[in-house]
């Protein structure tokens, strides 16, 4: 009777977190982004938190930038649960806060430690993401050795460390944000690295895991579910040396190789769920960003497919590469670091992660650098065919807004390219079609930059520095910028309204997400801002 009752409980908790407002990173399994209700206006500040009190201590000197990945806030009616660092940089301590309104205050009612910490610094990786999900009525924490902690929402105490693996090795971790499905089964990427130079040699294991409603893991074996990509030995090409060549070195150079290294999954990347159960997530070898992968799983964790990002672009030299940019002779749309069709780099620095669309198909936002640093948002059909890609693509996890028996995707657009060299087009919100057109841009307007020492003119404007905007049920985006303004955006690419967070800091890119009250919550320097006015409305799910 009791094992009856705790089954019970479990698929009404799991049925409960499944209606949750936003229980994970991009909202839901599929990473969509979409409020059922109409956001409240951008009248005041609600809120103002600090999850991250070491800011100035983390601010690059030489950039002044922040370069630190921001969870996004779990919200479930009038509770928040958010990410907090404590306030020694040497020993930093990760935890997790349950906030509650209370008489129009965001009131703190419990915080609980993990023994999470990011992975070693390497490959100029900027600070991975502590990513919490809610489901089955608990909080699941990462935490070390590649384990989650299972807390109690309301308390705060840990029910249990689900652990996949046979003991606990510091040198293992989580890869990124966990995602939970429909049925409360929670889904995550974990790797093993060698304590020495742990980016100099090959990792000693990775896994993609799933956990039960009831709290059994199981992990399997990464490599096996991306067969089509090259032995750990094998050598992978890579890119020519940097310096004064023009390249490609000569219109037929053979860029170098190198050992590829063993597959794992991407740093920082949720898996996506679609909802017949599919798992996605992105794949690279160790050594090498210029090899990867987009990676289906079915449900029982079987392999279901691997689509290769290589070779995918035909927009290099002559196409969005003036000829003055690539070496005399050089064929028309190569990459000219490595004389080859454009591929989708998967970087760790990036939180891109998969969107499923409401026909099945994938979004992923690959890295490039010869367009500008700007990457691709690439596209592939559930059965795995590649249809094609948007030439931005960088960091970003598009939002889905569905309206009139179609849908449309909101991403970011950001200039990264030398100033000096070509005119600015500026940094947009851009909403696409399901063929990837253009259906509006929205502007970045901001030119001003103003601290505490003085305002200096930003001749090139200000970059959108959200990895995933949000969309209420009007179609309405909001999205904040580097000048530390939160934007709702109507559609058609006109403003609503703008309003200041913060001042201007070359900040991390944060997620923005909606409660079921309407209330819009967005990040800057460390800090977690609601805002409001009024109630909002809810909608019919279209």
């Amino acid at each position: 009777m009791l094992k009856r009752l705790f089954v019970v409980t479990i698929q009404l908790a799991a049925a409960s977190a499944a209606l949750a407002q936003w229980p994970q990173f991009g909202a839901n399994p599929r990473h969509t982004g979409n409020a059922a209700v109409t956001a409240q206006p951008l009248v005041k500040t609600l809120a103002e938190i600090v999850p991250d009190p070491l800011v100035p201590e983390e601010i690059d000197p030489f950039s002044g930038d922040l370069y630190v990945h921001y969870a996004g806030p779990l919200l479930d009616g009038d509770d928040v649960f958010m990410s907090f660092k404590g306030a020694d940089y040497v020993h930093t301590v990760w935890s997790v806060h349950r906030l509650h309104w209370e008489n129009g205050q965001l009131v703190e009612k419990w915080s609980q430690p993990s023994d999470w910490q990011p992975i070693p610094d390497g490959n100029n990786i900027w600070e991975p993401v502590m990513q919490p999900v809610l489901a089955n009525g608990f909080i699941y924490a990462p935490a070390s050795g590649g384990t989650l902690l299972q807390i109690d929402r309301t308390t705060g105490t840990v029910v249990r460390r689900i652990n996949p693996f046979s003991s606990i090795d510091a040198n293992t971790f989580v890869s990124g944000p966990p995602s939970v499905d429909s049925a409360g089964n929670i889904i995550y990427g974990a790797f093993r690295l060698q304590q020495n130079l742990p980016w100099r040699n090959d990792i000693l294991g990775a896994w993609l895991v799933r956990v039960t409603p009831d709290g059994t893991p199981t992990a399997v074996p990464f490599a096996p579910l991306v067969p089509n990509a090259p032995s750990a030995s094998a050598q992978c090409t890579t890119e020519f040396a940097f310096g004064s060549i023009q390249h490609p070195p000569s219109p037929d150079a053979v860029a170098p190789a190198k050992v590829c290294g063993s597959q794992r999954p991407a740093l920082n990347v949720a898996p996506a769920i679609a909802p017949d159960g599919t798992i996605y997530i992105i794949s690279r070898t160790h050594f090498n960003d210029r090899w990867g992968y987009l990676v289906a799983v079915n449900p029982d964790l079987t392999p279901k497919w691997s689509q290769s990002l290589r070779g995918r672009f035909h927009d290099g030299c002559g196409v969005l590469l003036p000829p003055e940019n690539c070496s005399a002779g050089a064929h028309v749309g190569v990459d000219p670091d490595d004389n080859l069709p454009g591929s989708g780099r998967v970087q760790d620095s990036s939180t891109a992660s998969p969107v499923v669309l409401p026909d099945n198909s994938i979004l992923y936002g690959s890295f490039s650098l010869y367009n500008d640093r700007n990457g691709h948002l690439m596209h592939f059909a559930a059965n795995a065919d590649y249809l094609g890609a948007y030439p931005f693509g960088w960091d970003t996890t598009p939002a889905v807004w569905q309206h009139d028996g179609t849908y449309s995707i909101v991403t970011k657009e950001n200039f990264y390219g030398d100033p000096l060299l070509r005119t600015d087009p500026g940094d947009f919100i851009t909403q696409l079609s399901p063929q990837l057109q253009v259906e509006w841009q929205y502007r970045n307007p901001s030119r001003t930059a103003c601290r505490a020492d003085g305002c200096v003119d930003e001749e090139f404007g200000f970059e959108w520095c959200v990895n995933a905007t949000a969309i209420d049920a009007r179609g309405t985006v909001y999205a904040n910028g580097e000048d530390g303004i939160l934007y709702a955006i109507a559609q058609g690419g006109i403003l609503l309204n703008r309003f200041p967070l913060a001042g201007p800091l070359g900040a991390a890119y944060t997620p923005v997400a909606i409660d079921a009250q309407g209330r819009v919550y967005s990040q800057t320097g460390g800090h977690l801002f609601a805002v409001g006015g009024m109630p909002a409305r809810k909608h019919a799910v279209r």
